[in-house]
């Protein structure tokens, strides 16, 4: 093995070396950083642009066995490796602490189980924080996808008529930017071409993007769900429900919905980013966590 470094593109979205990096996530199975995250940031209206370039890869004969990456703005970086190249880990991460820093704001985030990893990090001067990243699996084959509907609503998704305005609606709604005083939604011109990159894109199924539609024609909950049948797993990303109709059941309908889904088109466990009691009340359970580094001050 002689795996070879090099910087990631300096050109954002849907290029080469994006498919060369998510074959890398398909192969990597499910760790802290996923083929749906990827997916997710490559095209996300909030992803650092002048920043991807900055990423690095590690290449072996060509296919990429390594990469040092932040999640859509410079922070929390993560370096990840297939399993015969963890090796790599201390290289990737100096070279982290190098290149992916924002403002010394740098902070690396490691699986609460890799001892190996977290030696190297403690080696460098890294200690544990309190901060922490929690996965939860719900498995298809074992727990119920039932569930009720109030009179008048109904499930749609972005297959059955796209409609990116209601889209980005229930997601600002869903996500408090109005409670917070960020004002009420709006939809530019600027809004819809955001959108659009991130709907209409290479590896998407419309199908899956699974919304809850109120009596009055609104999305009032979505659930963003991903699925590649050669990595065996789908993903759950974003989940929101309007504030004005929330503990009616709508958000575990979008969800469970979307698990239905992608478990028709064969997956048998669907992960989501997340420990809220939300989640483990319609069938998700504990799978792994990960703890935020950093340097010792």
């Amino acid at each position: 093995m002689n795996a070879k470094f090099r910087y990631y593109t300096k050109q954002a979205g849907i290029t080469e070396d994006y498919f060369k990096v998510r074959e890398f996530f398909i192969k990597l199975k499910y760790d802290a950083f996923s083929y749906a995250r990827w997916d997710w940031m490559t095209t996300h209206s909030y992803l650092d642009k002048a920043s991807v370039g900055k990423i690095g890869i590690w290449e072996d004969n060509g296919a990429v066995v390594g990469i040092a990456t932040f999640d859509t703005t410079l922070g929390n970086t993560y370096c990840l490796t297939l399993s015969d190249y963890c090796g790599l880990k201390e290289e990737m991460l100096r070279f982290a602490e190098e290149n992916l820093s924002s403002n010394d704001n740098f902070a690396i985030v490691i699986p609460d189980n890799d001892i190996c990893f977290q030696d190297i990090a403690a080696r460098l001067g890294y200690i544990a924080t309190g901060y922490r990243e929690y996965d939860a699996a719900f498995y298809i084959d074992r727990t119920s996808t039932a569930y009720d509907l109030p009179e008048g609503f109904y499930i749609t998704s972005q297959k059955d008529k796209l409609d990116l305005y209601q889209y980005y609606r229930v997601l600002w709604k869903g996500f408090n930017h109005e409670l917070n005083g960020e004002g009420p939604f709006t939809f530019s011109r600027e809004d819809e071409l955001n959108a659009t990159a991130e709907m209409i894109r290479p590896n998407v199924d419309l199908d899956l993007k699974v919304a809850v539609v109120s009596p009055e024609g609104n999305y009032v909950s979505y659930c963003g769900m991903w699925y590649d049948q050669e990595a065996g797993y789908a993903v759950v990303e974003p989940v929101a429900t309007d504030p004005d109709y929330r503990r009616m059941g709508l958000g575990k309908a979008a969800v469970l919905e979307g698990i239905r889904r992608v478990g028709l088109l064969g997956a048998k466990v669907a992960y989501v980013g997340s420990s809220q009691q939300f989640y483990y009340s319609i069938g998700f359970r504990p799978y792994t966590s990960s703890t935020v580094w950093k340097k010792r001050k």
